[in-house]
């Protein structure tokens, strides 16, 4: 009898499945499980109820919305022949029939997946246009899912154009893209376009709270509303940083927190923000320059602080304007922006604002991000203690100094100075003594005329204060006298004489004096103006 029994070949270990990220283990199943995107769900189910199916869809939208999911779905939905094999396309494919379970694990004959970022050409468009004539070999449709369709050259969107706009009964066309605007305008044309919009962070947070009970984790509201306005409206995004969360989280029975969530994503503590804002707000600039220089020290990116300030002016805005409040936000944020929102005008919000959005331009395109930072926030704790446009108009309107301006009584304004000739004097003095200033006009020849300094030779004696006339223009302690020398003709007899001057000018004219010849005793008159 052998000593032992020859049992074969001991049993070999199961391997065990490799592990699959959240954001492709969770890719939804079925148009339920699409979050999002009610309106298109809606216009396909009612398309495919009322047999209106398009030849061609064009699935745009930013990264991670569902596009290459959603056309999965369509091929499913159009190719799904139910439990029993004998159904139609549907909304709502069963997920267990032959062609539904090759589609959802990328098998199926007729379902030809194409990414146009590595297939651009005209030979791989051929392909699909020779292949298209033939039927489908086992299901309904035969589907052809391009994935960034925009990639395609221009030869190559050309070659499809016939096919697209005429294509066989048994073929559909299913396009995505995250840049719509470099799809041609005729390859527009020839398709259903579908605009799948950026999920809200509230249906975000919901989902990952699901994510999160059907991975057995634990995560903290708030941790999953951070990682919610961190994903920006991209459930694949989201799904990626709840995965690092969670593996960051480690065998900690408090699961994800929203600090360890901070600290992963570099985020600015929502507190520490608070501070910085009421400091800010308090014009305490050793505060301001202290938390900024505690946040560094943390590892707080300076451009995420200056963000996070952003995302609190903002809020106290939405919160003046009776807004609803953001769920992402925590019960203290939100009464510190209801208190803000009471203290604050829309003047000042507004120009927070501004002067936080050019501090952060300046924090992410400068060399020296943390310098930039300091100068960003000590820029608006300065402005911060001026007063709005409006107000600084009433305080110079009521005589009251403007901010910074010295308190010191302003020093008396300069004299005017006297005017640059005797003919100008006269024109001033014609504005306030208009009888003494015809006088000198008409009767008074310059001797000399250096101010303060007047010489006159006058024609006539001349009525009135020419002294005080004299200062009434210019007080520079006018010296007036009289001469018997003859000086310069009056201004009277300036003008006459340019008068008679430009009478002889035209006379010596040929034309004019051709004129005269031809016609004895003709004279030039002057034209009177009206």
């Amino acid at each position: 009898m052998p000593d032992s029994l020859d049992l074969g070949e001991p049993p070999q270990p199961v391997a065990a499945q490799p592990y699959r990220v959240l954001a492709r283990k969770y890719r939804p199943r079925t148009f339920a499980e699409l979050i999002g995107q009610d309106a298109m769900v809606q216009t396909l189910g009612n398309a495919i109820k009322r047999d209106r199916l398009a030849h061609a869809f064009l699935l745009t939208g930013v990264r991670g919305v569902g596009k290459t999911s959603t056309a999965r779905l369509i091929a499913k939905a159009l190719n799904c022949v139910g439990p029993d094999g004998a159904g139609g396309p549907t909304i709502d494919p069963c997920g267990v029939c032959e062609p539904c379970r090759a589609i959802a694990e990328g098998r199926h004959i007729d379902v030809v997946e194409m990414d146009a970022a590595s297939h651009t050409g005209v030979d791989d468009v051929r392909e699909i246009i020779e292949a298209v004539r033939y039927s489908a070999v086992s299901a309904r449709y035969k589907i052809y899912i391009v994935d960034e369709v925009h990639m395609l050259s221009r030869n190559a969107f050309n070659a499809l154009l016939k096919t697209l706009e005429e294509p066989p009964p048994h073929v559909k066309f299913l396009f995505a893209t995250t840049e719509v605007n470099k799809v041609p305008v005729t390859v527009l044309s020839r398709c259903q376009r579908f605009d799948l919009r950026r999920i809200g962070a509230d249906l975000l947070a919901a989902h990952f709270a699901r994510v999160v009970e059907a991975e057995g984790a634990e995560a903290e509201p708030e941790a999953l509303a951070l990682i919610a306005r961190a994903a920006e409206g991209s459930a694949r995004d989201g799904l990626s940083i709840l995965d690092q969360a969670i593996a960051h989280a480690g065998m900690e029975e408090s699961g994800v927190t929203a600090a360890q969530v901070r600290d992963m994503l570099g985020l600015s503590d929502r507190g520490a923000v608070r501070r910085l804002f009421g400091d800010i707000l308090k014009g305490d600039a050793p505060a301001v320059l202290a938390a900024l220089a505690e946040q560094h020290a943390l590892g707080v990116d300076p451009a995420g602080l200056i963000r996070g300030l952003l995302e609190a002016v903002h809020g106290v805005t939405l919160a003046k304007s009776g807004a609803a409040p953001d769920p992402a936000h925590s019960v203290e944020d939100r009464e510190a922006m209801a208190g803000y929102a009471d203290r604050l005008g829309h003047a000042t919000l507004h120009r927070l604002w501004q002067l936080l959005l050019k501090g952060l331009s300046e924090v992410e395109t400068g060399t020296m991000p943390q310098e930039a930072a300091e100068m960003a926030l000590l820029r608006i704790v300065h402005a911060g203690q001026m007063p709005d446009p409006g107000e600084l108009a009433r305080r110079l309107e009521g005589g009251l100094p403007a901010p910074g301006a010295p308190s010191a009584a302003p020093s008396a304004a300069p004299p005017p100075a006297a005017p640059e000739t005797f003919a100008a004097l006269v024109a001033a003095l014609d504005r306030r003594h208009a009888h003494l200033a015809q006088q000198l006009h008409d009767y008074a020849s310059p001797v000399r005329y250096a101010p303060p300094e007047l010489v006159l030779h006058p024609r006539r004696p001349l009525d009135g204060n020419l002294a005080a006339a004299l200062k009434s223009v210019a007080d520079i302690g006018w010296r007036v006298s009289l001469s018997e020398e003859p000086g310069e003709p009056t201004l009277r007899e300036q003008e006459l004489k340019a008068k008679a001057d430009a009478h002889a000018a035209i006379l010596d004219h040929p034309v004019v004096a051709a004129a005269m010849a031809a016609f004895p005793g003709a004279e030039l008159v002057e034209h009177a103006r009206s």
